[in-house]
């Protein structure tokens, strides 16, 4: 089996001793390729040329943002994002189990199934999929996956905006959630760690500032019907939506990879409905948040936030600017992954 693996050599929570002994082990079980990743976007290019050069397997060691390019390289697109040149893939009947080999996938046939390390702050894609956060441990779950060849077709979230296309592994935001990721970034930038503390306490900081009186956006879609004055909107492909630390952040319950899309949208966010809605979200959940300023969907195959002023927009953990409209499309059984 050959296998590029894809290292973002400034993952959080990984060291090059550790880098070293995790590609010692995989390169025992395989024809092994690293490559480390230098600018954004790089590792969608790499895992681009992956599927090109016949590779069977592209993995990754790093966090979210590059397993995210890594996905869109897999899918096709040259960068991060893509400008649309052609029309969406129709929705496939999304009821399996998620468990079979990909060869009746679509869009996963026939390209480099996915293997995903976690090396970063939060790992959310890599949890949700039921590996360890430990980067050892997790190595030690996928040797045994290599061995029993266990492989998961799933589907994934796309973003279109601004003539631009984008797929997503487990969630995108507008308003409130993008705008606290944007400051998170920006910390970044100066040289800090993007830690579950800095994350809350950014939050909490922002939420002090942030306009809780002018709601500028909608969701509506063909199967949906409208509702007005979101400040926030969670847009979920699986739960959790996030982790602090080790305890996930559930808004979306029912989301999960082999069902369309879910949205949570606030309407509202006072104090008094805030500290309502957090303790419903915190922790492993079974049942959906319950308020009177909650917008909910469940399963949907496609709808369209807009916003009557320019809002925070990101797509797995990453902050991509202002927009003022997106459309979100279900794509189901889209990638394979190794796990």
């Amino acid at each position: 089996m050959r296998a590029m693996l894809l290292v973002n050599p400034k993952a959080t929570t990984t060291n090059q001793r550790t880098r070293d002994v995790l590609i010692r082990a995989l390169g025992a079980t395989m024809d092994l390729t690293v490559e480390e990743t230098e600018y954004r976007g790089h590792a969608a290019h790499l895992s681009r040329k992956a599927h090109g050069s016949g590779f069977n397997v592209v993995a990754v060691l790093g966090g979210d943002g590059t397993v995210n390019e890594a996905v869109n390289g897999l899918l096709g697109t040259g960068d991060v994002t893509e400008e649309i040149d052609d029309e969406t893939p129709p929705r496939e009947d999304s009821s399996d189990d998620g468990s079979d080999d990909g060869d009746a996938s679509g869009g996963a046939a026939g390209r480099p199934a996915l293997l995903t390390i976690p090396g970063g702050s939060a790992n959310v894609f890599a949890r949700a999929l039921g590996l360890p956060n430990d980067p050892v441990e997790a190595v030690g779950a996928i040797l045994e996956a290599l061995r029993d060849d266990r492989r998961r077709t799933v589907g994934l979230g796309q973003a279109t905006w601004n003539g631009r296309r984008r797929y997503f592994t487990f969630c995108s935001g507008l308003g409130y959630d993008a705008e606290v990721i944007r400051a998170v970034e920006g910390l970044r930038g100066a040289g800090r760690k993007a830690t579950p503390t800095r994350y809350v306490n950014t939050a909490l900081h922002h939420y002090l500032s942030t306009d809780r009186r002018h709601a500028p956006m909608r969701v509506e879609g063909p199967e949906v019907p409208p509702a007005d004055g979101l400040f926030m909107a969670i847009v979920s492909n699986t739960s959790p939506w996030t982790y602090v630390g080790s305890t996930p952040v559930c808004p979306t319950p029912w989301a999960s990879f082999e069902t369309g899309l879910d949205l949570l949208g606030l309407q509202h966010l006072g104090p008094a409905a805030m500290c309502h809605l957090m303790p419903q979200i915190i922790g492993v959940r079974e049942t959906l948040p319950t308020g009177r300023h909650l917008v909910q969907l469940h399963d949907e195959r496609e709808f369209t936030l807009s916003a009557q002023r320019p809002v925070a927009f990101q797509l797995d953990g990453d902050y991509l600017g202002e927009v003022e409209r997106v459309t979100f499309r279900s794509i189901p059984k889209a990638l394979q992954v190794v796990v």
